[in-house]
């Protein structure tokens, strides 16, 4: 008899027991989720509308996204815009490639920098030709030192103007000749 109850693709088509089947419903409600969470997971409409509206204010709000969509694109900035930006890299590379090539540039940015200071004149060097400052003293007082040199120099050349020899004297002593 229950060969006969099961039909040909196997299936058992014999009422389960009554005990077994509370048991299997009762395990089936307390794991069905409640109404909030079939919201969430947009299974249910989280609406307070009518449901002979909800069709019609869905249909309104997929219009709102797409006209805001099509606003949006509208003022969308052209790619050149971007890459000046530096928002997109300014590469005709592939998009896979776009990575090793970033690297590489900033490879051989890194050589570039490193063969300069390889070449890099001496401390030393840059003070004989007046590049740096000859200074030993400490950074906050270097501008006080050097306006103090400025201040020497020009009591030096005062002195010096002052006891300057007039035209005759230096025609006295030979150095000029009368005509000059």
């Amino acid at each position: 008899m229950a060969d006969q109850q099961q039909d040909e693709a196997g299936v058992d088509a014999t009422s389960p027991n009554p005990l077994q089947r509370r048991n299997s419903l009762e395990k089936h409600l307390q794991t069905r989720p409640d109404e909030q969470d079939l919201k969430n997971r947009h299974i249910l409409l989280d609406t307070t509308a009518a449901p002979a509206l909800q069709a019609k204010q869905a249909e309104l709000e997929r219009q709102r996204i797409t006209d805001n969509l099509k606003k949006g694109l509208a003022n969308r900035p052209e790619k050149s815009a971007l890459v000046e930006k530096n928002v997109l890299p300014d590469s005709n590379a592939a998009p896979a490639l776009q990575e090793k090539q970033k690297d590489l540039e900033r490879n051989m940015r890194a050589d570039t920098l490193d063969k300069a200071l390889q070449h890099r004149p001496e401390r030393e060097a840059l003070i004989d030709k007046n590049i740096l400052p000859d200074s030993t003293a400490a950074p906050a007082l270097q501008e006080k030192q050097k306006e103090l040199e400025k201040h020497m120099r020009a009591d030096s050349l005062d002195k010096a103007l002052q006891s300057r020899p007039d035209r005759e004297k230096l025609v006295d002593e030979g150095i000029l000749k009368d005509g000059e």
